[in-house]
């Protein structure tokens, strides 16, 4: 269900036109928002999460937001006013599958009892008026339980947000009975915002999933990207153009850099190469594509950008495996596009590259395992000359962070009115 088709439906506090106030009699009060980014590794949560928050308090001046997040790089990135973070001790998944704490020499049954503790603590002191849970209904290992349990009491409302793809739905299955999801978005959520349009993907696709959970889930659209504020004395690029090719954070995008600069080193190509090879990759792969770059006349590696939507923007193409973000980006500055999805240990990038190059907004390009040097340097010669994603028409698709402000002003309204009544019952 989209907010369009809720507007049609006559729910009271949506229009098709603008966002849904809040409540006049707790303007003057402030209100707060918790997010929970379960972040371990990778950029991808805590981007979301930093983009939807600074979005609300934009468009709402007596607004705070906290984000929890267990992100070892969350410091390195700039946070608007009334925007703040929590740092819970990091973990990082092991090639098993299993976990361990990051930096802290304890076990990780105390790290995550740590982790929960604050969590709880945070939310009992911050008393948010609402409280977004980022893809894990009950967070890292169940760890976000106890608070959902005690601001379920307090009658706070809970949002699970879902990007637009999870995973195939034979691997998502086992992983969401093992984590009790089903039963907790029933149990405690009182709605599921998706992040993406149902005609491109529906991120639970092939579950059975019960009418009163689907009752719960509105499609938002894409969350439109902007570019962020310069930092005095901050570099810009040159004017020359380049194909920008990023693998997101990095930590499993070694094969893609590779696959590019082999191009470079073999071919002459019309457009230089700028590789950004996110903080994530392993630091002696990172040096021997620096290494590599230096060697070459019209290709260059750096390692981070805290502020990649400026490279994506003077970009003339992009070249990048898919994820949620990159893909939004993507779409926000209307570049032509490659992807290149991994396919483990989540099938997600490839499933949203399949529907994005169905859809017409981009091509896709999979990894054989050979990779071989004419064949990408063939997909990207074609790749300057191919349609940009606004050459195709979808209604909605980039709406995502102005149906989050209306549907958070929608939540808490209801959430006042329903405190305000117990008050009257009470008395």
């Amino acid at each position: 269900m989209t907010i369009n088709d809720l507007a049609r439906l006559g729910y009271p506090g949506f229009k098709s036109d603008e966002s849904s106030p809040l409540p006049a009699a707790a303007l003057g009060d402030g209100y707060r928002i918790l997010i929970y980014s379960h972040d371990s590794f990778g950029l991808g949560h805590l981007r979301r999460c930093r983009v939807i928050a600074h979005a609300l308090v934009e468009h709402r001046s007596n607004l705070s937001v906290l984000i929890l997040s267990g992100s070892p790089i969350i410091g390195s990135f700039d946070f608007r006013s009334r925007v703040d973070f929590v740092r819970v001790p990091g973990v990082i998944k092991l090639r098993n599958g299993e976990y361990t704490a990051l930096n802290l020499h304890i076990g990780l049954q105390q790290t995550l009892a740590i982790r929960a503790s604050i969590i709880e603590h945070t939310a009992e002191v911050f008393e948010p008026h609402l409280f977004l849970v980022d893809k894990e209904p009950l967070g890292l290992r169940g760890e976000i339980e106890p608070t959902l349990a005690f601001l379920k009491e307090q009658g706070t409302p809970l949002v699970l947000g879902l990007r637009d793809v999870m995973d195939e739905p034979e691997l998502l299955l086992p992983e969401w009975e093992r984590k009790n999801a089903m039963p907790a978005l029933s149990k405690y959520y009182d709605s599921i915002w998706v992040y993406g349009l149902p005609q491109i993907c529906d991120p639970l696709a092939g579950l059975s999933v019960p009418n009163s959970i689907r009752r719960k889930m509105v499609y938002t659209g894409y969350l439109r990207r902007e570019l962020p504020q310069r930092i005095s004395g901050e570099q810009g690029l040159s004017d020359k153009p380049y194909i920008l090719v990023t693998p997101g954070g990095g930590g499993d995008g070694e094969a893609l850099v590779d696959w590019v600069l082999r191009v470079y080193e073999q071919r002459p190509m019309p457009v230089r190469a700028l590789v950004v090879t996110g903080p994530f990759m392993q630091p002696d792969k990172q040096a021997e594509f620096q290494q590599r770059a230096t060697r070459l006349s019209n290709a260059e590696v750096l390692t981070f950008d805290a502020h990649p939507e400026y490279l994506m923007a003077g970009a003339a193409a992009v070249v990048a495996m898919g994820g949620y973000n990159t893909f939004c980006e993507i779409l926000s500055f209307d570049k032509r596009t490659l992807l290149v999805p991994r396919t483990e240990p989540r099938r997600e990038q490839l499933i949203r590259a399949v529907k994005a190059q169905n859809a017409g907004l981009l091509t896709m390009l999979e990894d054989d395992g050979v990779r071989d040097v004419d064949q990408m340097a063939t997909a990207l010669r074609q790749l300057l000359q191919q349609n940009k994603p606004s050459d195709v028409v979808v209604p909605g698709l980039l709406d995502g962070l102005e149906n989050v402000n209306r549907l958070f002003g929608r939540l808490v309204d209801k959430s006042a009115m329903h405190q305000r009544s117990s008050r009257v019952k009470a008395v």
